[in-house]
C-alpha cells in the first residue's frame, strides 16, 4: 500500500507539473513576442505616429486611417450582430422547442462557428458586394464581419442563458409572470454578464482579422478617413501587412508600431469585458 501511494504521489506532481508547463510555455512565448514587438516599435510609436497618414516615406507613415477604419468597422459590426445574436440565443435557448430541427440549427451553428475566416470573405464578397451592390465600402466589410462572429455571439449567449437557474424562472412564473416577462425582466439581466463579455470577446476577434476584409476589398493604402458607411477604408491588421510587405526596413518598424496599437486595443476590450463581468456578477442575488 506504502508503494502504491507513493507512486500515485508521483503521478500526481509529474501531472501537475506538465500542467503548470502548459500554462507557463504559451506565457512565456507570448511575453517574448509581445517584447520583440516593443524593441523593434522603438522610436516609431507617438502622437505624430497615431495622427498621421500612410506615406511611401517610412519616417513619415501613420496609421491613422487604419486606427479609425478599425473604430468604425468594429462599431457597425457590434450593431449588427449583437442584436441578431443575442435575439437567436433567446429564441433557441427560451422559446425554441426542442427536436431534431434545433438540433440541426445547433450542430450547423457550431459548425459554423469553426469555419476559416476567408470563408466568410468570400460570402462577403458575393454577398455583399456583387448581389446587394454595396461595393468595397465599409458596410460591406461590417457585414462580412458580423457573419464572422455572429456564431461565437449565439454560442456564448447561450451557454449564458443557460447559467440562469431553472428555480429562478419558475418562481417568476408561479408568481404570474409571462415568458416575455421572465425573460426580459428575470432572466436576460441575470445572464447580461456573461453574454456582455461573449461579445466583446468576439468583436476582439474581429478586430484582429485580415483576410476576409482582403477579399471583400479593403483597400491596403489609404490617405483619408471614411466619410460614411459606403466610403472605402483600411484597417489596423490590413495596414500593418502592407507595411511587413514593402522592402525597405524602416517600414518594418512601422509595422511592428502599428501591432502595437493592435495589441493594446485588444488588451483593452479584453479588460473591459472581464472588469465589467466581475463588476455585474457582484450584484448577482442568487
Amino acid at each position: 500500500m506504502t508503494a502504491r501511494r507513493t507512486r500515485s504521489h508521483m503521478y500526481e506532481k509529474a501531472f501537475i507539473g506538465l500542467a503548470l508547463a502548459a500554462v507557463v510555455l504559451p506565457l512565456l512565448l507570448l511575453a517574448v513576442l509581445i517584447a520583440d514587438v516593443i524593441v523593434d516599435s522603438s522610436g516609431r510609436l507617438g502622437f505624430d505616429f497615431l495622427t498621421g497618414y500612410p506615406s511611401r516615406k517610412p519616417e513619415q507613415a501613420g496609421i491613422l486611417p487604419g486606427l479609425a477604419g478599425s473604430i468604425y468597422l468594429i462599431l457597425l459590426t457590434a450593431a449588427m450582430a449583437l442584436p441578431v445574436g443575442v435575439g437567436a440565443a433567446l429564441y433557441l435557448e427560451e422559446y425554441g422547442k426542442k427536436g431534431r430541427l434545433s438540433n440541426l440549427i445547433e450542430v450547423n451553428i457550431s459548425n459554423l462557428a469553426g469555419v476559416p475566416s476567408i470563408i466568410y470573405g468570400l460570402l462577403g464578397l458575393e454577398m455583399f458586394v456583387r448581389t446587394i451592390g454595396l461595393g468595397r465600402s465599409l458596410l460591406a466589410g461590417a457585414g462580412t464581419m458580423a457573419l464572422l462572429i455572429l456564431p461565437i455571439i449565439i454560442i456564448s449567449s447561450r451557454e449564458a442563458l443557460r447559467t440562469v437557474p431553472l428555480s429562478v424562472r419558475e418562481g417568476a412564473y408561479a408568481l404570474g409572470a409571462t415568458r416575455w416577462q421572465v425573460t426580459r425582466k428575470v432572466v436576460l439581466p441575470m445572464a447580461f454578464p456573461g453574454i456582455l463579455t461573449g461579445s466583446i470577446l468576439a468583436v476582439s476577434r474581429a478586430i484582429g482579422e485580415a483576410a476576409p476584409l482582403i477579399v471583400v476589398g479593403a483597400l491596403a493604402y489609404i490617405a483619408f478617413l471614411p466619410d460614411s458607411v459606403n466610403s472605402p477604408f483600411t484597417v489596423l491588421p490590413i495596414q500593418i501587412f502592407n507595411w511587413v510587405s514593402r522592402p525597405q526596413e524602416e517600414f518594418l518598424k512601422n509595422a511592428a508600431a502599428g501591432s502595437v496599437v493592435l495589441l493594446a486595443t485588444l488588451l483593452i476590450l479584453n479588460s473591459i469585458a472581464i472588469v465589467l463581468r466581475n463588476r455585474l456578477q457582484k450584484r448577482r442575488t442568487w
